[in-house]
C-alpha cells in the first residue's frame, strides 16, 4: 500500500493521541489501584486500546510511568518559567511563593513516584535510569533558579548544591504538607525553608 501525501503527519498524529490516551490512563490506573498492583490489561481498558496498541508505543509499564514522569517534568518547567518570569526583584519572597505555586502538590501522584522509586530501589538497571532522568531534570530546573536569583542581584557558587538542597526540602515538606494540607503553619515553614536554601547557596552579586 502507498502512503499517500501527508500520511505520515496523519499517522504520526494518530499515534500521538494514542500515547497521550495511555498515559492519562495509567495515570488514573496506577492513582487507583497503585503502580505495583497495576497491569498492561487495566491501563489498555482504561484507555480503550488493545496490547497491541499499548506495546506498540510502550515496552513495559516501568517505561510508560518514565515517559508520564517526564511529561508531568517537562509541564512542570513550563510552569516554573512562567511563572518567574515577571517578579519584581525588590520581593525575594515572590520568588519562592511563584516557584511554590507553580510546583503544587498532588498526593496521588506523590503516592505514585513513591512506590515506583521503591520498585526502581530493588531493580539496579531502572534505578540508573531514574538518576539520569533525576539529574536532566534538575539541570533543566536550575538555571531558572539561577537566573531568577541573579535578577535578584544574587549569584550562586555551587548550582549542584543548591539543587540537591532543593530537591531535599522539596520531598521532605511535601510528606508534612501532605499528611497536613490545612495547617498553613506547616506551609508557611516550607516556604521558609524554601527561603532558607537560597539565601544559603547564593551570595550577593559585586556590584562594581
Amino acid at each position: 500500500m502507498t502512503d499517500t501525501p501527508g500520511s505520515t503527519g496523519t499517522i504520526t498524529k494518530r499515534r500521538a493521541r494514542t500515547r497521550q490516551r495511555l498515559l492519562d490512563a495509567a495515570l488514573d490506573v496506577f492513582a487507583e489501584e497503585g503502580f505495583g498492583r497495576s497491569t498492561v490489561e487495566q491501563v489498555c481498558e482504561r484507555a480503550g486500546f488493545t496490547r497491541g496498541a499499548f506495546y506498540s508505543n510502550f515496552s513495559s509499564l516501568d517505561e510508560l510511568f518514565l515517559a508520564l514522569w517526564e511529561e508531568r517534568s517537562a509541564r512542570m518547567l513550563t510552569d516554573l518559567r512562567a511563572a518567574l518570569a515577571g517578579l519584581d526583584p525588590a520581593g525575594p519572597e515572590a520568588t519562592v511563593r511563584a516557584a511554590i505555586d507553580a510546583t503544587p502538590l498532588d498526593e496521588a501522584w506523590y503516592r505514585i513516584t513513591a512506590e515506583f522509586t521503591a520498585h526502581a530501589l530493588r531493580t539496579p538497571g531502572l534505578r540508573r535510569v531514574m538518576t539520569a532522568r533525576e539529574h536532566a531534570i534538575r539541570e533543566a530546573i536550575l538555571p531558572v533558579f539561577v537566573t531568577a536569583l541573579d535578577r535578584l542581584g544574587r549569584r550562586v557558587p555551587d548550582e549542584e548544591a543548591l539543587g540537591d538542597a532543593l530537591v531535599a526540602v522539596h520531598d521532605g515538606t511535601a510528606v508534612q504538607v501532605l499528611m497536613q494540607p490545612d495547617d498553613p503553619v506547616v506551609r508557611a515553614r516550607r516556604q521558609a525553608l524554601f527561603m532558607n536554601v537560597l539565601n544559603a547557596y547564593s551570595t550577593p552579586r559585586e556590584t562594581p
